[in-house]
């Protein structure tokens, strides 16, 4: 798999948005391969048209923001009295890790992420959702984009 510094910042910037218009938190997948990627968050129900559309706007807004992208090396303990579970996804961080690597956006996304990251969001370029899909079984979305 070739992992791309934008598009994994970009998964961060979606997940983001994900989480502001719909309240979804939880990432159940991620894949990325050069300049397309997937997100797949947890959910109980499928996104309108409308949400979609607004969810690329917010991500788009927050990349031309150029925000810093922060990379923090902390201690297990600290990281969770500081950021609680809101770092952690589905699989979460072998407990037997006590070192961890956080990609931080301040007031919007905060993961555990070993991945090479762009230093600020405006060097991620443009997100555009390709497609989503509804996987009702498993009550997950996913989210297919591109970075232009």
């Amino acid at each position: 798999m070739q992992k791309n510094p934008k598009t994994d910042s970009a998964l961060h910037v979606l997940k983001g948005a994900v989480q502001k218009i719909t309240g979804a938190t939880v990432t159940t997948g991620v894949w990325q391969e050069g300049n397309l990627g997937r997100l797949t968050v947890g959910i109980d129900r499928n996104i309108s048209e409308t949400e979609q559309i607004e969810i690329e706007k917010l991500a788009n807004e927050k990349i031309m923001e150029n925000v810093e992208i922060q990379i923090l090396k902390m201690n297990r303990d600290e990281a969770e009295k500081k950021f609680g579970n809101a770092m952690y996804d589905k699989f979460p961080v072998p407990a037997h890790i006590k070192d961890l690597t956080i990609l931080y956006i301040p007031d919007w996304n905060v993961n555990c992420c070993i991945g090479e990251h762009t230093h600020t969001t405006g060097e991620i370029g443009t997100l555009r959702i390709r497609k989503t899909r509804y996987r009702e079984a498993k009550k997950e979305l996913e989210i297919g984009f591109e970075v232009i």
